[in-house]
């Protein structure tokens, strides 16, 4: 019986693809996926028959495990629940999008300990899993609405090409897929990175659509600072945890990225492409730091994501930001260790700018003591 195939992109409603995608699901049948990298086939993780009937399409042989699909990043834990502050990095990073992670999935509380014997052996033979949250926007809203986590394959036999179309599938395996969802070629046209992540080490098992010097500059530490306005005190602060931060590894502060660390400011109320002040340049010359080229930025979800340390010159600082982000709320302090305020020098002489610098500089080099530089 050949396959009900949906073209999404002239669906009349998404949400009734999305729906149809789940109820297959729930009724164990495979579907084929498209996404930002190429087609997948999945099969709800918690139904072993499945599972099992996903394993005999593909045709894969033992020891080579299928990956789970999951919600996003907020689900990482529940699956790798002594993750290490990178793993978390990573997922907090590549998510969604075109990465699967590799993490050990043998604590206790792992929700793959609770999947059907059978599924654990196809998904964790060797007590890791390979989780991935793909970056398209209709897969998304299926894995929120069904219950548990997608099993997911290249949807292809084991040892073909994979495929980036749905014509491809339906010329090949179509005739055992149950529903095919159409959305034309995918972005990428090449498979996921697989990375897998041991502790504070990884290791790229397989470099897809994403680059082994990109994956390395997500791997990093990366710092923020963050001001009302980003042309005074948190640029002066970027600067500064530059300078102190090279010193301390023994390299320029261009090369502190390739040292695994990257600096940015950003402001609660700033102006997009705004200088740092005049004031702030001024007494930051004197300490050898150049920050005229700075542009201000406003903070953003992007930046707050990405970011492992968020030091605010303000209690009121981080209050906004934890606000509008509560997630951040574990990786965001105010710069001084004791919770009082950086004072803002604006509109004060230029004295009153290098105390300012001087008191960000005292906080900074306790807070590089506590970060292991």
């Amino acid at each position: 019986m050949p396959p009900l195939v949906i073209d999404v992109r002239n669906a009349e409603d998404p949400r009734d693809v999305v729906h149809r995608a789940v109820q297959a699901l729930s009724e164990g049948k495979i579907v084929a996926f498209p996404t930002e990298t190429v087609y997948g086939f999945g099969a709800r993780a918690l139904d072993a028959r499945a599972v099992q009937r996903l394993l005999e399409v593909k045709g894969r042989a033992d020891g080579n495990p299928f990956a789970l699909a999951i919600r996003g990043a907020q689900e990482f834990l529940d699956y790798a629940p002594d993750a290490s502050p990178l793993g978390e990095r990573l997922a907090r990073r590549c998510w969604p999008g075109p990465v699967t992670l590799v993490v050990d999935a043998s604590h206790r509380d792992s929700v793959v300990t609770r999947l059907p014997e059978s599924v654990r052996r196809v998904v964790s033979p060797e007590k890791t899993v390979g989780l991935r949250v793909p970056g398209h926007a209709m897969v998304l809203d299926v894995l929120r609405m069904i219950a548990g986590p997608v099993a997911l394959t290249s949807a292809n036999r084991s040892g073909e090409p994979d495929a980036t179309t749905a014509e491809e599938i339906v010329g090949g395996l179509g005739h055992e897929i149950d529903l095919i969802l159409d959305d034309g070629p995918c972005r990428y046209g090449q498979p996921s990175s697989v990375v897998r992540v041991n502790g504070d080490a990884y290791e790229i098992l397989r470099e897809g659509a994403v680059s082994e010097p990109t994956l390395r500059r997500l791997a990093g530490t990366m710092v923020l600072f963050v001001c009302t306005g980003n042309t005074c005190r948190s640029p002066m602060a970027e600067g500064l945890f530059r300078k102190m931060a090279a010193e301390r590894l023994g390299c320029g502060p261009e090369a502190l990225e390739e040292h695994g660390w990257a600096v940015m400011s950003a402001g609660v109320a700033a102006m997009t492409g705004g200088r740092a002040s005049e004031p702030a340049a001024a007494v930051m010359s004197r300490m050898g730091i150049d920050v005229r080229a700075h542009e201000a930025q406003p903070v953003t979800e992007a930046l707050v994501r990405y970011a492992d340390h968020i030091f605010t010159m303000t209690a009121s600082h981080r209050q906004a930001l934890v606000m509008q982000w509560p997630d951040a709320a574990e990786r965001t302090t105010t710069l001084c260790l004791d919770g009082s305020d950086v004072s803002d020098p604006i509109g004060g002489p230029l004295e009153q700018y290098q105390q300012c610098a001087e008191q960000i500089q005292r906080e900074l080099a306790s807070r590089l003591d506590r970060l292991g530089l």
